[in-house]
């Protein structure tokens, strides 16, 4: 089943009218930033599921199909805000922070006013206002479903400017997940800028240096 606005509707009924959906890309990655979106539906555009049909999980989209759903958020949302931490700050203060400090840049970046949250999977302390976390919530919440298509699809753009930083790396490809492609070009070329140098395997590879007939490839 696609998601529903069935959270929000429990929110707007205790009278938060303006909710917040946040959601995150690249939590697991070798390399890139973690970024995350937070999205705001009136309770008008929620009461239409006419026009929200095509947002779902970006995870169950095609990329043609999340670009479409992209444009579709940011024309009927109230508000969308995104969070990018590069992969410097993650080494220095790990990922489930670094991702929490993404959906707070996320949702003081949103054009709009918010008076409660609907986070996937996690919760955020240093906002002080009603906010439920949802395992999956990306599958189940519309809102969560929407911010889980910015992010996506703003990372994936991303990381297609660091395959033109960082040629050899298959950036554009795989998008700095775990892929056997990605690790073939680790072992070729060793780290480069965009790694996030706390995660294994890159971590293991500190000190690596390419083969002298592989220097300068990058």
């Amino acid at each position: 089943m696609p998601p529903d606005a069935a959270c929000e509707r429990k929110f707007h009924n205790s009278g938060w009218r303006l909710v917040a959906g946040i959601d995150e890309a690249g939590r697991g990655c070798w390399a890139g930033p973690v970024v995350a979106a937070a999205v705001v539906f009136s309770p008008t555009i929620l009461a239409r599921p006419e026009a929200l049909a095509g947002i779902d999980d970006s995870k169950a989209l095609t990329r043609r199909q999340r670009e479409r759903a992209y444009a579709q958020v940011y024309r009927l949302a109230e508000g969308v805000g995104v969070g990018v931490v590069p992969p410097s700050v993650i080494d220095a203060s790990g990922i489930v922070p670094s991702t929490r400090l993404a959906m707070t840049v996320a949702l003081l970046s949103l054009p709009c006013p918010f008076s409660a949250l609907l986070i996937d999977a996690l919760s955020l302390e240093v906002v002080s206002v009603p906010q439920y976390s949802l395992i999956k919530g990306d599958a189940r919440c519309l809102s969560i479903a929407a911010a889980s298509i910015v992010a996506k699809v703003t990372r994936d753009r991303l990381m297609q400017t660091a395959d033109r930083a960082f040629p050899g790396y298959g950036f554009a490809r795989h998008k700095g997940y775990g892929t056997d492609a990605h690790w073939k070009a680790l072992q070729r070329l060793g780290p480069c800028g965009s790694h996030r140098m706390s995660f294994r395997p890159v971590a293991g590879m500190r000190d690596y240096l390419p083969p002298l007939d592989k220097v300068g490839e990058q």
